[in-house]
């Protein structure tokens, strides 16, 4: 039997960046021995993506950092778009291929960072930590023996929840024969697309060049697209409403993240915790996660690093998660006009601050007063009904 200090098991995101944070060593102090198991290629590899934060300043993965903004850019459906300029945050967009490969390089130069293709079968608590068992790419059975488990693998069904809605996207990569993109600029809602009957869609698009960008279509509705159905969204929005003229599709990318007030269970065992995405790092009311696994796996990391039992820590706070909730009831139940609702908010408010507000770091203060540039008489509906509201489970598309 193997043993180890730290298992970790899936190589996403938020597995690849604690092993990062856990590699190497600090003069005068144990390094905590660490084993990455990674699934084979094939369809428990996590697929490319790209994910995109904002922040101040650089960060430990800047290298991997493919594109930045600090002009945003929201269109409604009628009338004139709101531009503003983010300062001193940045819009960032880090595509998985290069994150792996700056990761990968590191960990490959670490003295206490194994990292092992496997398919994990079985996690559970034992006598002085949790037993793994596993299979290589060859099938041979495996058993790995870690003090503490992190578990970033998806969960295989959404938790029971009063609203679950879901993010889903599809984009395509394209290059255009005439220089069309603002490179300056990203656009992050464009809302001049066809709406669901239920929830809201927009349009998304980040320049990496005057001629190349990603442009995306985005849903968030109970129920996914067909792949043509995708394929004819990014088709309209491009070629009708972006109007760009020639293109030539690249590469894509499609995804589908649960937005949902459902409680997700940091802790499964007394050795074994779940990490990112499977470990509420996802904020329920945007889909963005990378900058919650981050504080995550900084707080395991120095926990360790300090000798302390490393429980994660919630990305996102209880007031946060409450607003959320809020909102998402009202934009399940049709109360709030959706594309009405973000477009007033992003004319009304610094961008800045609202972008602070989605990470969870405005006062209470600056959130009284987002608040009240809501449809104060919906949300507060939603509000007071969510407490008699059951949790049901959410029956996966």
């Amino acid at each position: 039997m193997e043993r180890t200090d730290v298992a970790i098991v899936g190589a996403g995101a938020a597995g690849l960046s604690l092993a990062h944070r856990l590699s190497g060593h600090l003069p005068g102090r144990r390094m905590s021995s660490v084993v990455l198991l990674d699934a084979p290629p094939g369809p428990l590899r996590p697929p490319r993506r790209t994910w995109c934060f904002w922040e101040s300043g650089m960060n430990r993965f800047e290298a991997a950092v493919t594109a930045s903004w600090r002009s945003l850019r929201v269109r409604p459906s009628t009338g004139a778009p709101v531009t503003g300029d983010i300062s001193p945050l940045r819009y960032k967009l880090i595509r998985s291929t290069d994150f792996e490969a700056l990761v990968d390089r590191d960990l490959r130069l670490s003295p206490n960072v194994r990292r092992r293709e496997a398919t994990v079968e079985t996690v559970e608590d034992v006598s002085g930590g949790a037993q793994i068992r596993f299979r290589t790419a060859d099938g041979r059975p495996g058993v790995l023996h870690a003090r503490w488990v992190f578990d970033s693998r998806p969960l295989h069904s959404v938790p029971a929840a009063r609203t679950t809605l879901l993010q889903h996207f599809h984009g395509w990569f394209v290059r255009t024969d005439q220089p069309v993109f603002d490179r300056d600029t990203a656009e992050l809602m464009d809302f001049r697309t066809p709406q669901p009957d239920q929830g809201l869609s927009f349009g998304y698009v980040l320049p990496m060049s005057p001629r190349e960008a990603l442009v995306e279509y985005t849903e968030f509705s109970p129920r996914v697209l067909t792949a043509e159905g995708y394929e004819d969204a990014v088709r309209h929005y491009a070629e009708d409403v972006l109007r760009l003229g020639d293109i030539e599709v690249v590469s894509t990318e499609t995804g589908v993240i649960p937005m949902t007030d459902g409680p997700v269970a940091r802790q499964v065992g007394q050795s074994v915790f779940r990490i990112g995405t499977a470990g509420g790092a996802t904020r329920p009311s945007t889909g963005y996660t990378f900058a919650g696994l981050q504080r995550q796996t900084r707080s395991i990391a120095a926990a360790l690093r300090r000798g302390r039992r490393p429980v994660p820590p919630p990305a996102h706070s209880a007031r946060s998660r409450a607003m959320d909730a809020v909102l998402l009831r009202a934009l399940d139940s049709g109360r709030v006009d959706g594309p009405a609702l973000f477009s007033r908010l992003f004319a009304s408010l610094p961008m800045n601050r609202l972008l602070r507000f989605l990470d969870g770091r405005t006062r209470l203060t600056e959130d009284l007063t987002i608040g009240l540039r809501t449809p104060v008489g919906p949300m507060l509906r939603s509000a007071l009904e969510l407490p008699v509201l059951p949790r049901r489970p959410f029956d996966q598309p």
